[in-house]
């Protein structure tokens, strides 16, 4: 292949890449001018939590409303455009897919979205509670007053929520990758010992510096690690029949000529 031809292939998958990314943003946007009209109920109801209750909230700036309304309409967005996102990454391996590897691999699109609101349950409706109390019990302790803005209860919570909601899509990215024969669970193996310090990290960073909450959001990011791995090797056992069979078929078709 001349440099000139592949020049051209590269401009080419540069332009579908732009263009996917241009129709993620564009959704992202129209989502985001959808959440300011929901913004309103979602606030309401987070702040209606038990957990809110026992304290007393405040506005320190005249920005703080309008900037928990956006926050809370790009968390929206971000959440009904996750699916999307799936799809136009699909879309742009498409190509390069054989035609069973696309029809399995589109499959995982819904699971995302799935997934998603998971990780956003298991965060607010377990992780985040536990790790209030402790943090609260301690200032308390400390016989310190507690006075807090509505941006700090906010932020604290989506700070815990979010990453933990993103990370529950690991399982899924795993799959597609070994469906597209970019990872493999050798590989995934081989790099246990990284990968745990890096999920470790990420829970050690986005939880309070307490061993306890550090615990309770650790663990579930490496049992769902290991699930990925589990997944991935389901995939790569079919994977690694279908090529034998694949062969085999060759095999005979060039003995019968």
């Amino acid at each position: 292949m001349s440099e000139q031809v592949k020049d051209m292939a590269l401009v080419e998958h540069l332009g579908e890449l732009r263009k996917r990314i241009i129709i993620v943003l564009v959704v992202f946007v129209a989502g985001l001018v959808g959440g300011l009209f929901v913004a309103d109920p979602i606030y309401h109801y987070l702040t209606a939590a038990e957990e809110a209750k026992n304290f007393e909230l405040h506005a320190f700036s005249f920005w703080d409303g309008i900037g928990i309304y956006m926050k809370i309409a790009a968390i929206f967005s971000l959440v009904i455009s996750v699916p999307l996102i799936f799809y136009q990454l699909w879309a742009f391996v498409k190509p390069g897919l054989r035609k069973e590897e696309q029809k399995a691999a589109i499959r995982y699109v819904p699971y995302a979205f799935i997934l998603f609101i998971v990780g956003i349950a298991f965060g607010y409706y377990i992780v985040f509670p536990m790790t209030l109390s402790f943090t609260t019990a301690i200032t308390q302790g400390m016989g310190l007053q507690e006075t807090y803005g509505i941006t700090n209860y906010l932020n604290f919570m989506f700070n815990l929520v979010l990453p933990l909601a993103l990370l529950f899509e690991l399982p899924l990215v795993v799959m597609f990758l070994t469906r597209i024969r970019i990872l493999n669970p050798l590989r995934l193996r081989k790099m246990r010992k990284l990968a745990y310090f890096a999920l470790v990290f990420i829970a050690v960073v986005i939880t309070p510096p307490d061993f306890i909450s550090d615990f309770l959001v650790t663990i579930p990011l490496l049992l769902l690690y290991e699930f990925s791995v589990f997944l991935s090797s389901v995939i790569y056992r079919k994977q690694l029949e279908a090529d034998m069979e694949r062969d085999s078929r060759y095999v005979r078709a060039d003995e019968e000529d």
